[in-house]
């Protein structure tokens, strides 16, 4: 039990997480990627005649159980893997986010970041609701999420996952050393 509630190395997690690619491929030639549910699930619940959810949803229901499983998987690890210990912060990155008030790391997510009180900040609404919309309407410009280009896209050698990735990235980085700054600072 021990060893299922400690991190993994990336030398075993990376090499499970690769070998998704594979298993999908060989089972039924299919593409691992989260994002596409959302659509899966509005096809199945709201058959209105709009035609970007005028497909055979049936056929991918696959995609709605790996999503389940994974939000099951994420309850019993919350709930029965959770190390009780506080979460291990670099100083360094304690020193500077102290500065915005931060100091709560008894989750994942920092609790002053992170609650329903904080969503009714301006700091708040700006990580959540705006991030969140954002988080969506780039996946869906993009034609998918991280999971679906930087996993399978990449390992299939697709050129338009290679561009996303790359945007993931600078995008990535741009909004932790750039605009994260000015957000915390609301």
């Amino acid at each position: 039990m021990e060893l299922i509630k400690q991190p993994w190395p990336w030398y075993v997690a990376g090499p499970l997480i690769g070998l998704t690619v594979p298993t999908l491929l060989v089972l039924g030639n299919k593409s691992f990627g989260i994002s596409s549910f959302l659509r899966h699930i509005c096809a199945a619940c709201m058959p209105a005649n709009i035609p970007f959810f005028k497909y055979d949803w049936k056929k991918e229901a696959w995609n709605l159980f790996f999503v389940a499983g994974i939000l099951v998987g994420g309850f019993i690890a919350a709930t029965w893997l959770a190390n009780p210990e506080p979460i291990v912060v670099h100083p360094d990155l304690a020193a500077d986010l102290a500065q915005y008030g931060i100091n709560d790391y008894s989750n994942l997510v920092p609790m002053q970041l992170m609650n329903w009180e904080a969503l009714a900040t301006p700091r708040g609404f700006v990580m959540m609701v705006i991030g969140g919309f954002m988080v969506g309407f780039g996946t869906r410009y993009a034609g998918g999420c991280t999971s679906g280009h930087a996993i399978m896209g990449l390992s299939t050698l697709q050129w338009p996952s290679l561009v996303a990735t790359i945007c993931f990235m600078i995008g990535g980085f741009a909004m932790v050393n750039l605009i994260l700054p000015y957000i915390l600072a609301l």
